[in-house]
């Protein structure tokens, strides 16, 4: 999933399927079989799959004291505007797009020749990106993935910094999953804050219990600079106020470009 939220149960939704098959649009880089169905907020019938399918929210995170965070369902449903294009003119080599959400991202690195995959543990998600000419696996970040410590550069868009609620272990991943030096490129929240809470993804007309609450996290950029320990910053910048900041895992290579 995305938005302040992203692809969200990752860590208890993770399954561990088989190795064996190339992935489309990685040349070379031994793939996954898709894996089962996994239960949780990101069923086929939760909301976030109801919203995808009609390209419409209204969609929110809410945490157990009613308080609820506005998911941008239109937005992400969209083509890639000005803001995500030039995030995406930052982007080195090949590109992992953790929490792809309905895939705007991914089809348009694919439609530029780029090498990318996007994942996510939602069905509907990686069925709207494969709809839309880019190469998707129903994934979480915690499952083994293709390419592990070969690629170039990570997204963590809409949000997807919250995903397992454990902003250090999921930068520890990212971290093995990028080459020495590659770049995570991570959207961060609008206000400075950090704060790591359980939440459910619900509808307008949900007004009882849903999908069992899941760990989230939100983080200003200040926040993810804190919890980034053995990375490089590499730029921090705001547009439509939207907020980005890019780090480097390890030192950057000598010569290395750094993000822009």
């Amino acid at each position: 999933m995305r938005g302040g939220g992203g692809t969200a149960t990752e860590v208890a939704a993770a399954h561990h399927p088989p190795t064996g098959e190339a992935v489309p649009g990685v040349p070379g880089v031994p793939g996954v079989r898709e894996a089962q169905e996994a239960p949780g907020a990101w069923s086929a019938s939760d909301p976030y799959a109801s919203a995808l399918r009609t390209g419409r929210g209204p969609l929110f995170l809410r945490r157990a004291d009613g308080w609820l965070l506005p998911l941008d369902v239109e937005r992400w449903c969209a083509r890639a505007d000005a803001v995500d294009r030039a995030v995406l003119d930052r982007c080195e080599g090949a590109v992992l797009d953790v929490g792809c959400g309905p895939g705007r991202l991914v089809a348009e690195l694919a439609a530029r020749g780029r090498t990318v995959l996007g994942i996510d543990v939602s069905a509907a998600a990686v069925a709207r990106t494969v709809r839309l000419g880019g190469q998707a696996l129903r994934r979480s970040v915690f499952d083994p993935l293709p390419a592990e410590g070969r690629w170039d550069t990570v997204l963590l868009m809409d949000g997807n910094l919250g995903i397992g609620g454990d902003p250090r272990a999921l930068l520890d991943r990212v971290a093995r999953l990028l080459r020495p030096g590659g770049l995570l490129i991570a959207e961060t929240a609008p206000v400075d804050v950090d704060e790591r809470t359980q939440v459910q993804v619900v509808g307008v007309s949900d007004v009882g219990p849903t999908e069992s609450p899941f760990p989230w996290a939100r983080l200003g950029t200040a926040a993810l600079l804190r919890y980034a320990r053995g990375w490089t910053p590499a730029g921090a910048w705001t547009a439509d106020d939207r907020r980005f900041a890019a780090l480097r895992s390890g030192a950057a290579p000598a010569g290395g470009r750094r993000a822009r």
